[in-house]
């Protein structure tokens, strides 16, 4: 646990008891704060009384009476579309709001940190794709080299939750825009920014409001260097945000394409991984045969986490050697099964249509399953990926609205995944991949996207029996 500084002995309000609230509260606790808990739940308040948590009622008339600071979960809104009313009455009662990635920033370095050797870093992900694989690589690779490392989060333990660093050790963290937005305080040693494309934009009040969240993470924390992806204007104009001129060290830029200036770039062209300094190649990397990183959206997600461990001074063949043990995550280009000649590969964190593309383009002769829940954003785009797809099998309460978005695609709508599965697998020949990539939202009929992966994974083992 890290223990929350700052408060000692002044009552702070924590709203939202879920995984990263509980932990919250335990944190403030053992920092000598006073935590006071409340959730519009009763199920999470009686979890929050059962750990012997004092519940506080944030709406009642002296809600915000003697409170230091108001620690919201990420889940809550704050802003757009509307503040939680709880939220509101913090800013009418000018009590600040938190959340524990501002607390994590603000208590980590106190304690014994100065009695380090080397001093423990934090390496900070974010964008709109591939955050969550390129943060499990650079663990992975620092693990790999046996360097001590944690990762939380947006994945894995919050970041309360986890231990206090030791000597040399490196905080892997993934933070989504509902983290990086409200964060009082961010001082990452090292950011990196995948790309960005239309994701929670009623969350963000558009998509200006939705790169601004992601962007704080480098204006307010001013890293020591930055991993930016520039294949998209906003991350070229961060880039430029970051430099004090050409060729500033302190940038590393990835792209997929070629690169000009005389900066330190990695660019990814046909399963190629190539360093440039000083518009000198120096490593490259095979990226093509490595089972857990396909398609050219890992490839992008590889250079950013080769970034990341470059900038922590480990050596390209160190990375490329742990490059060829990465499993890949659950629910992310998850190769599930071959069936047959069949492959079945779970992408069910392809939520959004960016995503969705990127995993289409991963593979040939594809038979599609998607559909869910519509974005922000609209299905633009989804047509002219689907170049490699032999037939889509369309699923969710929606399905028929969904497949009029797939224009000349060959489609048959089924509605649920155990159709899904079963009709694309009834018509796959040896050579195809069976491939979940949804493009859209889960909860129409699941709870959330791992829970609407691991229905395809059951699907298809049960193809086996």
């Amino acid at each position: 646990m890290i223990p929350v500084m700052g408060f000692e002995g002044q009552k702070v309000l924590v709203l939202g008891l879920g995984r990263s609230g509980l932990a919250a509260a335990r944190a403030l606790k053992a920092g000598g704060a006073e935590p006071l808990c409340w959730d519009d739940g009763e199920g999470a308040r009686a979890r929050a009384q059962a750990e012997g948590f004092a519940l506080h009622d944030p709406m009642r008339a002296d809600g915000f009476e003697g409170i230091a600071c108001l620690v919201t979960s990420p889940g809550i809104p704050h802003l757009y579309p509307t503040p939680h009313r709880a939220i509101a009455a913090a800013y009418a009662a000018g009590v600040p709001v938190d959340n524990d990635i501002g607390l994590f920033f603000r208590s980590l370095g106190q304690g014994d940190w100065a009695l380090h050797d080397t001093p423990p870093r934090v390496v900070a992900v974010t964008g709109s794709n591939g955050k969550s694989t390129s943060a499990a690589l650079i663990a992975h690779i620092l693990r790999q080299a046996g360097v001590p490392c944690q990762l939380a989060g947006n994945i894995g333990r919050g970041v309360l939750d986890i231990e206090p660093p030791v000597d040399g050790e490196v905080v892997v963290l993934e933070l989504s825009s509902y983290q990086t937005e409200l964060a009082r305080a961010l001082t990452p040693d090292i950011a990196v920014f995948t790309n960005l494309s239309p994701d929670h934009l009623d969350r963000h009040g558009g998509m200006g409001g939705y790169f601004a969240a992601k962007r704080r993470l480098f204006s307010e924390g001013g890293p020591e260097r930055a991993v930016i992806g520039v294949d998209e204007v906003e991350g070229q104009y961060l880039a430029g945000q970051m430099i004090e001129g050409p060729g500033d060290g302190r940038l590393i830029r990835v792209a997929s394409h070629k690169l000009s200036g005389p900066g330190w770039d990695l660019v990814t062209r046909k399963g190629w991984l190539s360093e440039m300094r000083k518009t000198r190649q120096v490593a490259s990397i095979d990226l093509r045969d490595i089972p857990g990183l396909p398609g050219a959206h890992n490839h992008q997600n590889a250079a950013c986490a080769y970034g990341a461990c470059r900038a922590l001074g480990l050596a390209p063949r160190v990375i490329e050697a742990a490059f060829h043990t990465f499993e890949g995550l659950p629910h992310r280009s998850q190769r599930v099964a071959e069936i047959g000649g069949v492959a079945y590969v779970n992408d069910s964190k392809a939520t959004n249509v960016d995503a969705a593309i990127k995993a289409l383009g991963a593979f040939k002769r594809i038979r599609w399953i998607c559909g869910g829940l519509e974005k922000d954003g609209g299905f633009g785009g989804l047509q002219d990926a689907a170049g490699g797809v032999l037939k889509a099998y369309v699923i969710g309460r929606e399905a028929e609205a969904f497949a009029l978005h797939l224009g000349d695609v060959p489609v048959e709508i089924c509605g649920n995944m155990e159709t899904a599965v079963a009709r694309a697998a009834a018509e796959a020949e040896p050579g195809d991949t069976v491939l979940l990539a949804p493009a859209a939202a889960s909860f129409d009929q699941y709870d959330s996207f791992e829970a609407r992966g691991a229905d395809f994974i059951a699907q298809v083992e049960a193809l086996r029996r």
